[in-house]
């Protein structure tokens, strides 16, 4: 039987630097416009402001992306793999329907990005920030949000395999018709579920988390609870 005060045993990551990667000595500075349905190999992309950029359909392998800024752009059917991103911040841009698969994502913030359809797996974001951001009907498998803060984050119809968040905050996160598999939530900081609260049969909660959301599961239940 396990006891209902187990903890989680976080094993802290210190995130890649640039020099750290694998294929650090064959990245080359890319200074060109991004242009859909290009094929970027070991490219650099560093101290850029994109504003409206069309890379649909482009594939990025072992890339860097550092201190970018990405203005509604659009990404659609981009491919991302073994990429490295630090500090990039995107901003009402597109990317339904990418590919992400052994990438990590550093200090990097998305505000209003539209993420739907997409896959991701094998993906690490660290110190990340998500503001209204939408998941919905993506899958996430073997992805990890570690220190992160995910608001207003919509994983509507999503399906999350294997997916952890170690020390992030989640504020009014929405799980409707959700497929919630081997996730683990104990080491969030903070739970708040605006809706969805079912999608959590397939999720891994601590007991101060279960107390915290006991009043939206009597609610979600059509439960009145008077102690008078």
């Amino acid at each position: 039987m396990q006891s209902g005060h187990s903890e989680v045993v976080r094993v802290d990551v210190m995130p890649r630097s640039l020099a750290d990667l694998p294929y650090a000595r064959h990245l080359e500075r890319f200074a060109t416009e991004l242009e859909s349905d290009q094929d970027y190999d070991t490219v650099h992309l560093t101290d850029a402001e994109l504003t409206e950029p069309d890379c649909r359909g482009a594939r990025f392998t072992e890339s860097a992306l550092t201190e970018v800024t990405v203005m509604h752009g659009n990404f659609r059917h981009t491919r991302f793999g073994d990429v490295w991103l630090r500090g990039v911040r995107w901003v009402g841009t597109n990317l339904g329907q990418t590919g992400w698969q052994d990438a990590e994502l550093i200090d990097s913030a998305f505000s209003g990005v539209e993420w739907v359809g997409a896959g991701v797996r094998r993906v690490r974001f660290e110190g990340c920030k998500f503001e209204s951001v939408n998941f919905r009907n993506s899958s996430l498998q073997q992805v990890e949000f570690a220190d992160c803060v995910l608001r207003d984050v919509d994983f509507g119809e999503a399906t999350l395999r294997k997916v952890t968040f170690p020390g992030t905050t989640l504020l009014r996160l929405a799980l409707h018709r959700a497929k919630l598999e081997n996730v683990d939530l104990r080491g969030a900081l903070a739970l708040d579920i605006a809706n969805g609260l079912d999608a959590l049969r397939g999720a891994t909660i601590s007991t101060g988390q279960l107390m915290d959301l006991a009043p939206a599961f009597a609610q979600a239940a059509g439960i009145i609870v008077r102690d008078r």
